[in-house]
C-alpha cells in the first residue's frame, strides 16, 4: 500500500506542478520555472507522506518515497527537455509555418537570434551578465554561477561533445 501512497503523491505532483507554473506565469511571480517544480516536489511529498503516516498502518516510507521519486525525476526530466529548447523552438516555428518549411536564411538570421536574445535576456534578468556598450560581461554572481556550473559539469562527466561539438 505504501507504493499506492507513492503513486498517488507522484500524480498529484503531476497535476499540482503544470497549474502552479500557470499560476506563476498568470501572477508574475520572480520564482524560475524549476524553482516553482521543486516548491511543488516538497509540497507533493510532504502531502504523500502524511497521508501515508494517516491511512496506512504500516507506512513504508522508502517505498512511497521511491515511486515518488522516479514519478518527479521523470516529470522533471520531460519538463527540462522542452523548456526554453533553442532546437524546439525552432522546430516548432517551421511546424506553424505555411508549408511547414523555411528557408535556412530565415532560420539562421530570424529565429535563430531572437531566440538567443531570448536567453541572453534570462542571463540579464538574472544578474548573471551584464550590457556594456555593444557587448555582454560576466558579473560576479555570473562568474559564481560559471564556476558552480563548470564544477557540476565535471562532477557529471560532461565535456565538450555531443550534439553541439563543432570541428573548426
Amino acid at each position: 500500500m505504501s507504493f499506492a501512497v507513492g503513486f498517488i503523491a507522484a500524480v498529484a505532483f503531476a497535476v499540482l506542478a503544470p497549474v502552479l507554473q500557470f499560476v506563476a506565469r498568470a501572477r508574475a511571480w520572480s520564482l524560475a520555472p524549476v524553482i516553482v517544480l521543486a516548491i511543488t516536489a516538497v509540497a507533493s511529498h510532504l502531502l504523500g507522506v502524511l497521508l501515508g503516516i494517516l491511512t496506512v498502518p504500516q507506512f513504508r516510507y522508502w517505498d512511497a518515497a521511491s515511486i515518488f521519486g522516479f514519478g518527479v525525476m521523470g516529470y522533471v526530466f520531460a519538463f527540462g527537455a522542452v523548456y526554453k529548447s533553442v532546437s524546439l523552438d525552432i522546430l516548432l516555428g517551421l511546424a506553424e509555418r505555411p508549408g511547414r518549411t523555411a528557408p535556412l536564411s530565415d532560420v539562421v538570421e530570424r529565429q535563430v537570434p531572437a531566440l538567443f536574445r531570448g536567453r541572453t535576456g534570462i542571463l540579464m534578468d538574472g544578474g548573471l551578465v551584464e550590457q556594456v556598450d555593444s557587448r555582454f560581461a560576466v558579473t560576479a554572481a555570473g562568474q559564481i554561477m560559471a564556476g558552480r556550473i563548470g564544477r557540476l559539469r565535471r562532477a557529471f562527466g560532461i565535456g565538450d561533445t555531443g550534439l553541439y561539438d563543432f570541428v573548426d
